[in-house]
């Protein structure tokens, strides 16, 4: 027989059968527990155990949602753009949505927006879809909250959102090593010729290897960083492992521990670390402050032999500036995630360059780094409903 006691917010279990099997995972971990006696469906953030007569296991966490005797029916309805493995929600997440919500598709929303509409809580965005404009939100009374998949918000109307009384939510942190590493991919395949080693590998035409086909080497070199936020700080650790050197600009400076952890200097002024950096790596959110923050002034800065890597968004660097510096050999090339557009049209002149590599913004392209996202989507989610703080939330500036 199972005991449930919930005081000041804490959720006590009280059964000696129950803590046979969660006790050894009550130790500052983040178990999902689950008993037959009490179907509870929650994201746990942080578990203590304590021993007392009643071996008792208190959890804490952002908040909990009791699924007890709950149907389909009265479970909360979520609308995603669609389940489908590259144009929407990959196939392997839904039953993980599923068990928090129904799920209406947008084409069945269309096609049924007067059974649907007063049902609609929470928006589900997955790769910039569905669009959200006017139209949609006034066709949407009930809605609560927008949980975005990724950080980046640039892409929604914030103040026509927030004009409805919708929240706004994002998935922070969990993305942090998974973009980082893209940024080190990056580097390390501009700097060696990586694609085009595959290509010469793997030509049929080819009957010898170059031997004087040199890239440049990553172990020593100047890595300046424009944006030292959690991503930035994550490029950082990963580059003092190759004894990189690593400046970095930032609106905020470090602490002098956090700095020396790295062993990063800072920059006050963007000019002196694009004059000294044999790679720049940006790492900094889309805003009309930081729109084309990178122009030509800033490329003819650069060294002749250094690299520009985007693992932010396309809007930071100013394109077209970029194309005549590459083209000219002012910098050496360009290691590009993301552009804008995206995809760039098929004729762009960034496709056909030698000295660029693109790749379609896989920053955050790891079931690993999904999963994370969508649980996170799910905990913000189910707070905005029970009317609880929402852990993620992107408030109005």
């Amino acid at each position: 027989m199972m005991k449930l006691v919930i005081r000041n917010g804490q959720l006590l279990y009280v059964s000696t059968k129950l803590l046979k099997t969660t006790s050894q995972n009550c130790r500052g971990i983040s178990p999902s527990i689950t008993s037959s006696d009490l179907r509870m469906k929650s994201i746990w953030t942080h578990s203590r155990f304590k021993e007392t007569n009643w071996s008792r296991c208190t959890v804490r966490h952002h908040q909990y949602r009791t699924e007890v005797n709950k149907t389909m029916s009265e479970r909360v309805h979520v609308l995603v753009s669609k389940i489908h493995e590259t144009e929407g929600i990959p196939k392997r997440y839904e039953e993980i949505i599923k068990k928090y919500f129904n799920i209406i598709h947008y084409e069945e929303f269309l096609k049924n927006t007067k059974q649907l509409a007063n049902k609609i809580q929470v928006l589900f965005g997955w790769q910039s879809s569905p669009t959200i404009d006017e139209n949609l939100l006034k066709s949407l009374p009930q809605l609560k909250i927008v949980v975005n998949h990724g950080v980046g918000v640039d892409h929604l109307n914030l103040p026509l959102i927030y004009s409805f009384g919708v929240k706004v939510a994002n998935t922070p942190h969990v993305v942090d090593n998974a973009t980082a590493e893209m940024g080190m991919a990056l580097m390390l395949a501009s700097a060696r010729n990586i694609l085009e080693g595959q290509e010469i590998a793997t030509s049929p035409d080819t009957k010898s290897y170059p031997l004087n086909w040199y890239g440049v080497e990553v172990t020593e070199a100047t890595l300046g960083i424009i944006g030292m936020g959690r991503i930035g700080y994550k490029v950082a650790q990963r580059a003092k492992g190759f004894d990189m050197k690593i400046l970095y600009h930032n609106r905020n400076r470090r602490t002098e521990e956090e700095e020396r952890l790295v062993g990063a200097c800072y920059c006050a002024k963007i000019d002196d670390l694009l004059q000294e950096s044999d790679f720049v790596m940006l790492v900094v959110n889309l805003t009309p402050q930081t729109y084309k923050l990178i122009g030509e002034r800033e490329l003819n800065l650069m060294k002749p032999n250094a690299t520009l890597i985007n693992i932010s968004r396309g809007g930071i660097v100013d394109q077209d500036a970029l194309v005549k510096v590459l083209q000219n050999g002012v910098i050496r090339g360009a290691a590009l995630d993301v552009t804008d557009p995206e995809p760039l049209p098929r004729d762009h002149p960034l496709l056909h360059l030698p000295n660029v590599i693109l790749t379609p913004h896989i920053g955050t392209a790891t079931d690993k780094a999904n999963t994370k996202m969508l649980k996170k989507m799910i905990e913000n989610a189910l707070a905005a409903v029970d009317g609880l703080p929402v852990p993620d939330e992107v408030l109005p500036p």
